[in-house]
């Protein structure tokens, strides 16, 4: 009997339908154990390599390509942290000490920024960056400056709503009472914060926004807007939107793959199972709207998908969230779907046939509506599907870095 797509979009059983597992002998023996891990590992190695090519030259923080070629902010954006979080995975990986090196030259650039109050992003640019170094050095400088990031960050709450605003200074009205799912990533920046201080403010914080995420934005069936905004005033709620999604009712992949790893690692770190429910909900809608190629499209609500461009970050950051997932939760079809990911990614994404290519994922788009980035490299791409690849072939290496334990 057919499935109709309105049935698959909005049940979890129409998305256990579409992820199920393989069912030709030529897709089961693409996903036997042994088969995905020589995927994996040749992916991993194809990235170690272009990464000794490429990363000597490096002379800032990529933030996307043109015509394959890094392009770069001497500053940062709000992407700076995955390069030296690149390369602290291909350390991990290769055990070359350039990429070390490399690594924590690229992390001392971020220095400037552990007193930004300016933006939310501080968890993207601090924690794969400086609390991994700290967790792989021991050098307590690099602890020391993540806290003062997380310190920065605690300053954008605002307590009568039980949110913190996404964009703009502390002083500028304009998106005052704003919030973006992707927010959720930058919440374990405040969870190191309380566990490294012993003060609870941050993890408190951290929560109360997670709880104000969580009531606003998964619509009834697992799928989520980019933006919702509030009264900054009063806390008012005002309602959704989106800037780089399609609509403010549609689902922007990449803020979907947010939200699955979001809330699955505060759940890790607070034991609340109401973050455990959300995570799951969020990952069943965006399992049951992937198309069979298992490559996010930008927006799995915008009326050209399924054949509209790709977006192979949102990819890898579901494939990591899922893993994450799978092991909370102890349920295997997340991890397997998590590995279709992952190997559809290694397979489909790479830069392999171009000589040129700086990075080592294609087919990225970074923001759709704005016409910026249409399937190109994205620094984040890069850096979490080495992040995924490496928590299935060297989990204890990747825990050692970004701490993947329990509730705290």
């Amino acid at each position: 009997m057919e499935i109709s797509r309105r049935t698959v979009l909005t049940t979890a059983a129409g998305a256990a339908a579409l992820y199920a597992a393989p069912t030709t002998p030529a897709q089961a023996a693409e996903q036997t154990p042994a088969a995905v891990v020589r995927t994996l590992r040749g992916a991993a190695d194809y990235a170690i390599g272009k990464l000794r090519t490429v990363a000597p030259r490096v002379t800032g923080f990529p933030v996307g390509t043109k015509s394959e070629k890094w392009v770069y902010s001497q500053s940062g954006d709000w992407v700076g942290g995955f390069w030296p979080g690149t390369l602290w995975m291909a350390w991990l990986h290769s055990g070359d000490d350039t990429f070390r090196t490399l690594a924590l030259d690229s992390a001392k650039k971020l220095a400037p920024r552990q007193t930004d109050t300016t933006t939310h992003d501080l968890g993207f640019l601090f924690y794969p960056s400086w609390v991994t170094a700290w967790r792989l050095t021991g050098d307590d400088t690099w602890r020391a400056g993540a806290v003062r990031a997380a310190d920065s960050l605690s300053r954008r709450y605002n307590p009568t709503g039980r949110f913190i605003r996404a964009w703009g200074a502390l002083n500028d009205p304009n998106n005052a009472g704003r919030i973006i799912m992707d927010t959720m990533m930058n919440l374990d920046l405040l969870a190191f914060a309380s566990e490294q201080t012993g003060d609870g403010k941050y993890l408190d914080i951290a929560t109360e926004h997670a709880k104000t995420a969580q009531r606003v934005f998964p619509r009834p069936d697992g799928s989520t807007p980019h933006v919702y905004d509030f009264d900054p005033a009063t806390g008012a709620p005002i309602g959704p939107g989106t800037v780089q999604g399609y609509s403010p009712t549609s689902c922007w992949a990449r803020g979907q793959a947010w939200g699955i790893y979001g809330f699955t690692t505060i759940h890790r770190r607070t034991g609340d199972q109401e973050f455990l429910t959300t995570a799951r909900r969020l990952a069943d809608y965006a399992l049951g709207a992937l198309t069979p190629d298992h490559v996010p499209v930008w927006d799995y609500r915008a009326p050209q998908q399924p054949y509209d461009v790709k977006d192979a970050s949102a990819g890898a950051i579901m494939a990591c969230g899922l893993l994450d997932l799978s092991a909370a939760t102890g349920r295997p079809e997340y991890r397997e779907a998590a590995l279709r990911l992952l190997t559809a990614l290694a397979k489909t994404c790479l830069t392999g046939n171009s000589t040129r290519a700086e990075a080592v994922v294609a087919r990225c788009t970074r923001n759709r509506p704005a016409e910026d980035g249409i399937e190109i490299s994205l620094p984040y791409a890069d850096y979490y599907l080495l992040e995924g690849i490496l928590r299935v072939l060297r989990p204890q290496d990747v825990d050692r870095a970004i701490d993947l334990s329990g509730a705290k």
